[in-house]
């Protein structure tokens, strides 16, 4: 079982304390370097919808299987609690994590970590104007404290957890603009040779596609 990131004596406190939006002269700093038993990944992307709208579709945490691969469901336990599950899609196994909201402003950032459970990680998610003044730039920060586990969660899920962060984020900017989220599962093609085998692998086209598809009002 996973141990929350606040009983870890190194543990820096990222989402109470940073941003995803920090800035020096405009321009974004690096992530932190990966490291003692830690992944770090940021990404954006300019989703064309407003902000106030894409933190109300985030912080709807039940939706979240709608976009993010392998979640099978998304249980809010409490207003800042919640349970997830994830599974790769054949059944033979799962991975399970409590996680609780640390920072919640609306329209402009949701910060949160696991509390418990196989997978431990933090993170936060930024909404900002776009330059143009049209659309919403959304910015995520993530810290993976797997260590040995990330090798795990990559044969788990078919990615590393960065690229499965940044896949993600694809697939939210999708959904939101759209409401689906484009999918590659069926298209065919001949075959791919030894360097078409690589990149299937490495881009995760085996994934299924998140659903994308509305929740019935309840």
């Amino acid at each position: 079982m996973s141990v929350s990131l606040s009983e870890k004596p190194n543990a820096e406190q990222v989402p109470r304390e940073t941003s995803a939006a920090t800035a020096i002269n405009g321009k974004y700093l690096p992530p932190p370097q990966d490291g003692d038993g830690k992944l770090w990944v940021r990404t954006s992307a300019l989703i064309e919808v407003s902000s106030q709208k894409l933190y109300e579709a985030w912080r709807n945490v039940e939706s979240a299987p709608l976009w993010q691969e392998e979640l099978t469901s998304v249980t809010a336990t409490g207003p800042m609690t919640s349970h997830w599950v994830m599974n790769p899609g054949d059944g033979s196994s799962t991975i399970e994590w409590d996680a609780e909201v640390l920072a919640d402003e609306p329209g402009k950032r949701i910060a949160w970590r696991s509390v418990g459970g196989d997978f431990d990680q933090a993170g936060e998610i930024i909404f900002e104007a776009a330059p143009s003044g049209e659309g919403t730039i959304a910015t995520i920060l993530q810290e993976y404290r797997m260590g040995k586990l990330a090798s795990a969660f990559k044969t788990f899920v078919g990615r590393n957890p960065k690229q499965a962060a940044i896949e993600n984020l694809r697939h939210f900017k999708a959904y939101m603009e759209t409401g689906e989220i484009p999918r590659v599962q069926g298209q065919p093609h001949g075959p791919r040779g030894f360097v078409g085998s690589q990149k299937e692998s490495l881009y995760g086209e085996k994934i299924a596609t998140p659903p994308a598809k509305k929740l019935e009002a309840s």
